[in-house]
Protein backbone atom coordinates (compact mmCIF):
# COMPACT_ATOMS: atom_id res chain seq x y z
CA UNK A 1 0.00 0.00 0.00
CA UNK A 2 1.71 3.71 -0.80
CA UNK A 3 2.21 5.37 2.08
CA UNK A 4 2.33 9.28 1.34
CA UNK A 5 -0.65 11.18 0.07
CA UNK A 6 1.31 11.36 -3.02
CA UNK A 7 1.72 7.96 -4.05
CA UNK A 8 -1.80 7.43 -3.28
CA UNK A 9 -3.50 10.25 -5.62
CA UNK A 10 -0.59 8.39 -8.39
CA UNK A 11 -2.50 4.94 -7.14
CA UNK A 12 -5.71 6.28 -7.88
CA UNK A 13 -4.71 8.51 -11.34
CA UNK A 14 -3.34 4.95 -12.55
CA UNK A 15 -6.24 3.27 -11.86
CA UNK A 16 -8.67 5.34 -13.79
CA UNK A 17 -6.44 5.55 -16.55
CA UNK A 18 -5.96 1.86 -16.75
CA UNK A 19 -9.65 1.96 -17.16
CA UNK A 20 -9.88 4.29 -20.00
CA UNK A 21 -6.78 2.45 -21.85
CA UNK A 22 -8.88 -0.75 -21.64
CA UNK A 23 -11.49 0.82 -23.10
CA UNK A 24 -9.47 2.10 -25.93
CA UNK A 25 -8.26 -1.13 -26.31
CA UNK A 26 -11.49 -3.18 -26.69
CA UNK A 27 -12.71 -0.69 -29.03
CA UNK A 28 -9.52 -0.92 -31.14
CA UNK A 29 -10.36 -4.69 -31.21
CA UNK A 30 -13.93 -4.75 -31.70
CA UNK A 31 -13.23 -2.52 -35.21
CA UNK A 32 -10.70 -4.86 -36.26
CA UNK A 33 -13.01 -8.03 -35.59
CA UNK A 34 -15.88 -5.65 -37.81
CA UNK A 35 -13.65 -5.20 -40.70
CA UNK A 36 -11.94 -9.17 -40.62
CA UNK A 37 -15.99 -10.35 -40.15
CA UNK A 38 -16.75 -8.61 -43.46
CA UNK A 39 -13.55 -9.74 -44.88
CA UNK A 40 -15.11 -13.40 -43.71
CA UNK A 41 -18.53 -12.51 -45.02
CA UNK A 42 -17.17 -11.58 -48.63
CA UNK A 43 -18.49 -8.39 -49.52
CA UNK A 44 -16.23 -5.78 -49.77
CA UNK A 45 -18.50 -2.33 -49.92
CA UNK A 46 -19.28 -3.67 -46.14
CA UNK A 47 -15.53 -4.07 -45.34
CA UNK A 48 -14.23 -0.85 -46.81
CA UNK A 49 -17.00 0.99 -44.62
CA UNK A 50 -14.99 -0.98 -41.35
CA UNK A 51 -12.10 -0.50 -42.27
CA UNK A 52 -12.95 3.61 -42.99
CA UNK A 53 -14.42 3.32 -39.26
CA UNK A 54 -11.32 1.37 -37.87
CA UNK A 55 -8.62 3.35 -39.22
CA UNK A 56 -9.10 6.72 -37.14
CA UNK A 57 -10.05 4.42 -34.12
CA UNK A 58 -6.44 2.66 -34.35
CA UNK A 59 -4.49 5.98 -35.23
CA UNK A 60 -6.32 7.48 -31.85
CA UNK A 61 -5.12 4.44 -30.22
CA UNK A 62 -1.55 4.96 -31.20
CA UNK A 63 -1.47 8.14 -30.67
CA UNK A 64 -2.75 7.72 -26.68
CA UNK A 65 -0.02 5.22 -26.20
CA UNK A 66 -2.16 2.37 -26.12
CA UNK A 67 -0.29 0.48 -28.73
CA UNK A 68 2.72 1.45 -30.56
CA UNK A 69 2.69 3.04 -33.58
CA UNK A 70 4.14 1.38 -35.90
CA UNK A 71 1.73 -1.68 -34.68
CA UNK A 72 -1.22 0.29 -35.25
CA UNK A 73 0.12 1.43 -39.05
CA UNK A 74 1.00 -2.12 -38.93
CA UNK A 75 -2.82 -3.48 -38.32
CA UNK A 76 -3.88 -1.09 -40.82
CA UNK A 77 -1.73 -2.03 -43.63
CA UNK A 78 -2.57 -5.31 -43.47
CA UNK A 79 -6.11 -4.80 -42.97
CA UNK A 80 -6.00 -2.43 -46.10
CA UNK A 81 -3.96 -4.79 -48.26
CA UNK A 82 -6.94 -7.83 -47.46
CA UNK A 83 -9.57 -5.90 -48.54
CA UNK A 84 -7.92 -4.42 -51.74
CA UNK A 85 -7.15 -8.46 -52.37
CA UNK A 86 -11.18 -8.91 -52.46
CA UNK A 87 -12.85 -9.82 -55.52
Amino acid sequence: MANTTSAQKATRKIEKRTEVNKARGTRMKTEIRKVEEAIAAGDKNIALAALKGAEPVLARTSQKGVVHKRTASRKVSRLTKRVNAMA
